[in-house]
């Protein structure tokens, strides 16, 4: 390493041996390994904050690029050239880890300084976007900022301008490293603070490393370049500029639609996230690294680039069909047989099938942009600044508008369509608009002309591409994973939609069982098992409370039946409604009305289209019941309303005598995650109380009840307010579900919290800090051990005193109603404590 032995000689990218370029790369490994592992845990901790709708995750994503892209820029206005590069981007990745601990401990203060001063509506939005850029611009603009560091430290050669290609390869390869280290290790395993204090030490080791080879190496310094001249544009390279914009954009927003759509062929669980994100950034690292060696020898670096733009037209075109028309018939279908990471080697097949392809050109657009505009004559951190920003830019533009109006208003198929005629716009603007210029190393001269020829090739195969790209199968957003099991027994849609969070279906069986899916499964529907669990959660919260439940908050709309239960109890003056999808209750509810009551008509109802736990943290509401069916806990975000946080959030909303009642699934989960959900919900509530919705005597789902003031439940009350003329509708309501009175009702109580204390003994407690419990329900998502379960709790089950008071009477009436084996004399006392 005879780099590092000689101290001080005049080296640059481009003169230095191999082994001091490859330690290059690897710092750049570990700075991008790093910058991934940030990247989630900010998010992550973000979303707990300004919430998981769409537009939060959008002005998340936004927040986070825009600091990105300034950082490349304001590199070269503020950053002599004089200064050795290798000093400045130690000093930049010791700057991040320092702000990355900085954030971690700042971020509580300003999630709840933010939750103090929040607003409704649009201004909300604009104090979201405050609160993000106050905690991420600062790291995020010294991580925007060491690309163009290093790029002084190369000379205006076809080589010198190549190696940019390999740092940026190698940064890449880190962020595949670190996403998938902070997705399925770190997070898993540990928490936001370990996997942050890992982080920091890849940083201090970057920056460490890299003031050792700055004092090792010397540096030909740069002349200083006027501000005038500092962000010029050279002449004829603005096309250079707006088609590395264009790719950009179609590249996150294409990598928008196929999370959508890949999250229903895999399942949308947090790994899933992780695995399209880390294949992603595997294809940019490795099309990179091929576009820096095209751009040693290629002869016209537009050319190369637009063709790069109009193959990616055949890649989204490929992509399309992967996703809409292979996959979802695949013959494989997840079984437990398999086992859990046996699937994710198919998962990850699937994702390199549908991503691969087009991040490599994507990746490969870089270093040839950067080769066609050229740095001869220009500061080299400018240029690869301003290129790395215009890049930025569209990818912002690209997620934003993908999420929040290409996909709500045109579809996925629309979507995919418009961006393979953006890529072929772009390919023609490098291929027939501008073909040439004074930096090709063809030594053309830039001229305007018009190749009608090409010009209508390009634009029929791209028309060809686009045609050939086919509407979402409703079998797809129905069944999801299990779609090609479905495919023969499928019923009639009666609506599919695509929305601004999610794409959801309404499904009438033959049977004539109405079903609504979302997340790629069935959510809700007419069966008489999902009804009960339904309408046991709106009837429960509302009969109750000790006190009148004049005002209560459904979270989660979905079909609409357990936020009907709960509006048709006569004592209730109000009923909020917060669900995350507009589509939902004004388009999807609207076929359950049979069901539902027509609840999101009915004038004591307003719905709020929110994240719920943002809107609770924001509001200051109380309520005297509150009832939460959210999506599965496998689904990424659904944990957010499973936390130990997000429960107390819950109990401090409640008023004196309020009830809660929680949905907590047995199937498609496993032990661990159904003991997380409890035990978290236990640390709140812990005379917690729990109800169980069974088939055929199994288990099959239950719902967690929590009170604002323990106390035992009171029978009387309840049969006598059933018996009364204004209850007829709530009588009517149970009766369809096959209880009769307030007796087969309560019936259903299973256990009280404090008999599960030795089963819950190894429960790992779901935490805004760990959120635990999406990991764990991560990996269940295709097992059906709801059986096994369910007897797991029934061995410590028990008839506990003090649950409920009333006349003898009607005691023994309960006392005889519950499950045989809830009454068999067995001690437990020793076990339940």
């Amino acid at each position: 390493m005879h780099a590092l032995n000689e101290k001080k000689t005049t080296t640059s990218a481009e003169t230095s041996g191999t082994p001091l370029v490859s330690m290059l790369v690897l710092l750049f490994i570990g700075s991008g390994c790093a910058a991934l592992i940030y990247e989630v845990v900010w998010l992550q901790m973000m979303a707990l904050i300004i919430g998981s709708s769409a537009i939060s995750i959008g002005v998340l994503l936004g927040t986070y690029m825009a600091g990105m892209c300034a950082g490349s820029l304001l590199l070269s206005r503020y950053i002599s050239p004089r200064v050795h590069p290798l000093r400045v981007y130690a000093m930049l990745e010791g700057g991040i880890g320092l702000l990355g601990v900085i954030v971690l401990l700042v971020m509580p203060y300003v999630g709840g300084l933010y939750m103090k001063i929040s607003v409704p509506g649009v201004p909300d939005l604009f104090l979201r976007g405050l609160f993000c850029a106050i905690c991420l611009l600062p790291p995020t603009l010294l991580m925007g900022a060491t690309l163009p560091a290093m790029a002084r430290w190369v000379t205006a050669t076809p080589k010198g301008v190549s190696w940019l290609g390999f740092f940026y390869g190698g940064n890449i390869v880190g962020g595949v490293i670190g996403c998938a280290l902070a997705g399925y290790y770190l997070l898993r395993v540990h928490d936001v603070v370990f996997a942050t204090a890992v982080a920091v030490a890849l940083n201090a080791g970057v920056a460490a490393t890299g003031l050792i080879l700055s004092w090792r190496t010397g540096y030909q310094r740069l002349q200083e370049i006027p501000r005038a001249r500092l962000f010029s544009v050279p002449a004829g390279s603005w096309p250079v500029y707006v088609t590395i914009a264009m790719s950009g954009f179609t590249a996150l927003a294409s990598e928008v639609v196929w999370t959508r759509l890949l999250s229903l062929n895999l399942g949308a669980t947090t790994y899933t996230f992780s695995l399209i994100l880390a294949v992603f950034l595997l294809g940019l690292g490795i099309g990179s690294s091929v576009g820096a060696v095209l751009a040693r020898t290629v002869v016209n670096a537009r050319a190369a680039l637009g063709w790069c733009q109009f193959l990616l037209t055949g890649s989204m075109a490929l992509a399309a069909y992967v996703l809409m028309q292979f996959l979802p018939t695949w013959t494989y279908g997840p079984t437990l047989s398999l086992g859990t990471w046996a699937a994710f080697k198919i998962d990850f097949i699937k994702a390199l099938l549908t991503v691969l392809p087009g991040a490599l050109l994507w990746g490969a657009s870089f270093p040839l942009a950067l080769a066609a505009i050229g740095i001869r004559d220009r500061d080299p951190g400018a240029v690869v600044g301003t290129t790395y920003a215009a890049n930025t830019v569209g990818a912002i533009l690209g997620a934003l508008l993908m999420s929040l109006w290409f996909i709500p208003e045109f579809g996925t198929q629309r979507s995919q369509q418009i961006l393979i005629v953006g890529s072929t716009l772009a390919a023609m603007s490098m291929l027939i608009v501008w073909p040439g210029s004074t930096s090709d190393r063809s030594g053309t001269s830039s001229r305007r002309f018009v190749a009608p020829g090409l010009a209508l090739v390009l634009v029929v195969v791209a028309g060809w591409l686009a045609r050939t790209v086919v509407p979402v199968p409703a079998a797809l957003v129905g069944y999801g994973h299990f779609a090609a099991r479905n495919l023969n027994d499928l019923g009639r849609f009666l609506y599919v939609g695509e929305g601004m969070n999610s794409s959801m279906a309404v499904q009438l069986r033959p049977n004539g069982v109405l079903n609504y899916h979302n997340a790629g499964k069935i959510q809700a529907s007419s069966e008489p098992k999902d009804m009960r669990l339904q309408r046991m959660l709106g009837h429960l919260a509302t009969l109750l409370p000790t006190q009148a439940p004049r005002s209560v908050l459904v979270i989660g709309c979905g079909a609409g039946v357990t936020a009907g239960a709960v509006s048709i109890d006569p004592r209730v003056k109000q009923e909020i409604i917060a669900e995350i999808e507009p589509l939902v209750p004004y388009v999807v509810s609207k076929y359950f009305r049979k069901y539902n009551f027509d609840v999101v008509r009915n004038p004591k109802v307003r719905v709020e289209i929110d994240d719920a736990r943002h809107y609770l943290f924001t509001s200051e509401r109380k309520f005297d019941a509150i009832t939460s069916d959210p999506f599965d806990p496998w689904v990424k975000g659904a944990a957010n309303l499973y936390t130990k946080e997000f429960f107390q959030l819950v109990k401090d909303r409640l008023n004196p005598g309020g009830v809660v009642t929680v949905f907590v699934q047995l199937y498609q989960s496993n032990v661990e995650a159904v003991k997380s959900e409890v035990a978290t919900f236990l640390e709140v509530f812990p005379e917690g109380l729990i109800f169980s919705n069974t088939v055929n005597g199994g288990g099959y789902d239950v719902v967690l009840v929590g009170q604002a003031t323990p106390g035992p439940i009171d029978v009387d009350a309840i049969d006598n307010r059933l018996n009364s003329p204004e209850y007829a509708a709530v009588v009517h309501s149970l009766g369809e579900i096959g209880m009769h009175s307030a007796i087969d009702l309560l019936a259903t109580f299973t256990l009280r919290g404090d008999q599960l204390k030795v089963w819950l003994a190894d429960a790992q407690i779901n935490t805004d800090r760990n959120l635990r419990l999406q990991y764990l329900a991560g990996l269940a998502l295709n097992r059906f051990d709801q059986i096994p379960i369910y007897l797991q709790m029934m061995r410590y089950r028990s008839y506990p005193k003090g649950v409920f008071t009333g006349s003898p009477q009607l005691l023994e009436r309960l006392h005889a109603r519950l499950p045989k084996s809830i009454l068999r004399t067995r001690n437990v006392s020793a076990e339940s404590g």
